[in-house]
This record gives structure tokens, sequence and C-alpha cells, in this order.
């Protein structure tokens, strides 16, 4: 908490980027970040790492035990991970992210960065559970198929040739059991601007966000 004029407590500001993989939020958010002179986290590495720790010691992403017990010994280093992504983290991290006791043990890492100075956080429930007093709010998303292009030419990127067909049908999956979880499901907050980047290019939909952002902080 800092300290502005005559000593009253000065709450750092946040702003949330949600939306479902391959929207931009991503994107979005670490350059709204350097923007506005604030950390960048992607809480979905948070999970992503819980989910390849399970995979790694032979566990099942869905056993709750066992998922919680990787989250509570998560470290910083596990964030730097090189294989934090592709499908079978795509799949663990949702795994993961359904259980309560997953979410309950990084709730509190996640409000105490945000709170140490503030910060853009991007992930799937930032305004609705783990900020949602965050004075600006955007909820990022592009229909499934030209998220499934973006995620497809990703992959083909770092050498990952894989069907465009698998790959949106692997998205479409992990969107309706985020949407469907009992705990924090993925939707936009009720006062979260919500932006479409379907037709909209980088730099068009960085435009967009920034014009958002800095008309909800004032």
């Amino acid at each position: 908490m800092r300290r502005g004029r005559a000593g009253r407590a000065v709450t750092p500001r946040v702003i949330a980027v949600d939306g479902p993989a391959a929207a931009g939020k991503g994107t979005l958010a670490r350059r709204l970040a350097r923007e506005l002179g604030l950390p960048y986290l992607d809480t979905g590495l948070l999970y992503r790492a819980v989910g390849r720790r399970v995979l790694e010691a032979g566990g099942d992403p869905r056993d709750a035990a066992v998922a919680e017990a990787a989250a509570r010994s998560l470290t910083p280093a596990d964030l730097d991970r090189g294989d934090l992504r592709g499908p079978a983290a795509d799949m663990a991290a949702s795994a993961v992210a359904t259980l309560p006791q997953v979410r309950a043990a990084l709730v509190d890492w996640q409000r105490d960065f945000g709170r140490r100075h503030g910060a853009v956080m991007d992930g799937r429930d930032i305004g609705t559970v783990i900020f949602p007093d965050a004075p600006a709010k955007l909820f990022v998303t592009a229909s499934p198929e030209a998220r499934a292009r973006r995620r497809h030419a990703e992959l083909a990127a770092r050498g990952l040739d894989r069907p465009l067909a698998d790959v949106l049908a692997e998205m479409q999956a992990r969107d309706a059991q985020d949407a469907a979880r009992a705990t924090a499901p993925m939707k936009p907050a009720e006062d979260a601007v919500v932006l479409d980047t379907t037709e909209l290019g980088i730099e068009e939909a960085f435009q967009a966000a920034r014009t958002l952002v800095r008309v909800r902080l004032g």
C-alpha cells in the first residue's frame, strides 16, 4: 500500500485483462503494462505451472489433492519453464483451474502481487474474483476460428505442425470447460468493457485497449 498526499493510503492500480486463449489479451496486457509503467503478470502461467508439475510427477490434473500440493509448492522459477505452452499444458491448466483447492492456493499469491505496486494482470477471473474492484477491466475475446488460426500459427512458429481442425477442437473444449466450471467460471465482469479482436490487427487492438483503459482510469 502506497501513501499519497497527507499520508493517505493509496491503493495501487490494478488493470484486469480477462478473456479466452489466443484472443490477444497477453499481448495487449504486456503493452499496457509498459505504457502505464506497471508490473505485468500472466496469471495463466500459475495454472500452467501447476498442471505441468502434476503431469511431470505422473499425476492426474483432476486429482484435487495432488494438484493442491503442486500449487502450494509453486515457486517463481516455475513460471519461467519453457514447457508451459502447448496442448498438454493447455488442458492440464484448465483441469487444475476447476479445483477450488488450487484456486484458493493461488488467489492470495495473485492479490499480493497486485497490491504491492499495482499491475496489469491477464487471466480469466481477474475482474470477477481476484480484483473485482479494479478500476479498469477489459474482457478480450475473438471468434473461435480466429483464435484457432492465431494459436495454429504460434505453434507452427515453434515447430509444432498440428492440424488447424485439432487446434480449433481443443480450443472449443477448453472454452467449454472454463465457462462451465463451478468455481470462478470464465465470463466478463459486469463492469468490464468487451473488446472483440476478431477483425483487429495488433496495433488497432492496442490503441482500442489503451483508449478504453485511460477512459476508465480518468
